[in-house]
Parts: C-alpha cells; sequence; structure tokens
C-alpha cells in the first residue's frame, strides 16, 4: 500500500507540473487544477463502479487548465491502434499491466476526427511492457496502441500540443 501511494504521489506531482500549480480543488462537476491522491482513487472507484461489464473504456476528465486536460483513462479492453497528428499523449500508468506498440507504420488509416486516426494494426513498432508508475510520451503522428495484461489497466492521460 505504501508503494502505491508513492506513486500517487508521484502523480499527482507531475500532473500539477504539467497543468499548472494554484487553482482550486478538484470536484466532480468542473476539474479544476488539483486533485489529491484520495479524489484520484475516488475518481477510479467511481469510474469503476459507472462502468458497464462488456464496456472496454472509459475516460474521464481529473483536472484541468483551459483546453489542458489531465483525465483518468480505465482500459479493460484494447482499443484500435490510433494516432493523433497534432497532439502528443502523455500519461502515467496508475494501476494495472498492459503493452504499449507504439511506432512503426499504422495499417489501414481511417481518420475519425481531425485529431484521431485508427487503424487496423501498427507494423513494426516497440513493445513496451507496462506498469504502475511507467511514463509514457508518444510524440504527435506515431501510431501507438494499449494492450491490456489481466483486470485493467489505468492511466492518467493528457493530450499536449505537439512539437512544430
Amino acid at each position: 500500500m505504501k508503494a502505491m501511494a508513492r506513486i500517487f504521489t508521484i502523480c499527482a506531482t507531475s500532473l500539477v507540473l504539467a497543468v499548472s500549480a494554484g487553482l482550486a480543488t478538484a470536484s466532480a462537476a468542473e476539474p479544476s487544477g488539483f486533485a489529491s491522491s484520495a479524489d484520484v482513487q475516488a475518481q477510479i472507484r467511481e469510474m469503476l463502479t459507472a462502468m458497464k461489464p462488456d464496456q472496454g473504456f472509459m475516460w474521464r476528465p481529473l483536472v484541468r487548465d483551459g483546453a489542458t486536460v489531465a483525465a483518468i483513462e480505465i482500459w479493460k479492453k484494447p482499443g484500435r491502434p490510433a494516432v493523433h497528428p497534432t497532439e502528443a499523449e502523455y500519461a502515467i500508468v496508475l494501476e494495472g499491466a498492459g503493452t504499449l506498440i507504439s511506432g512503426g507504420t499504422m495499417a489501414d488509416p481511417k481518420p475519425k476526427n481531425p485529431n484521431l486516426i485508427e487503424g487496423s494494426q501498427i507494423d513494426g513498432g516497440e513493445t513496451r511492457t507496462l506498469g504502475p508508475g511507467d511514463v509514457i510520451l508518444v510524440p504527435a503522428g506515431v501510431p501507438h496502441w494499449f494492450g491490456i495484461t489481466g483486470e485493467r489497466l489505468v492511466l492518467l492521460g493528457i493530450k499536449l500540443p505537439g512539437a512544430k
């Protein structure tokens, strides 16, 4: 339990640095710029309770600073390979285990919206095993995919403007 508390402390510190400090505490109605370890754990519990048995993914904002949002992502089933053309994806693994494949070339790309292209698979990407405390930064335009090992993979995710 101490290890999990340390991970949440590290994640909260990273989050505060990422979205800037000095804003009011978070609330369920309107996320703001700070969430305590207890807030993070409560949101994860609420999301797990709200997920339907066959639901593979849930995303919910935790904190925000204008357009920048840090959100809890719960993956129970893998999604499709994705590319965000104009945004980098920064994430911290909060709990669970999984696999990240990133880089390479995405097969059968299909635009879903201006900042999301999905495909059928990634050819030639690098595979990494994920666990609590791991930090991920996928640059804008790079194909990536999250696999789930076990019951779920819980991430704290932030989309950031890609490098120009």
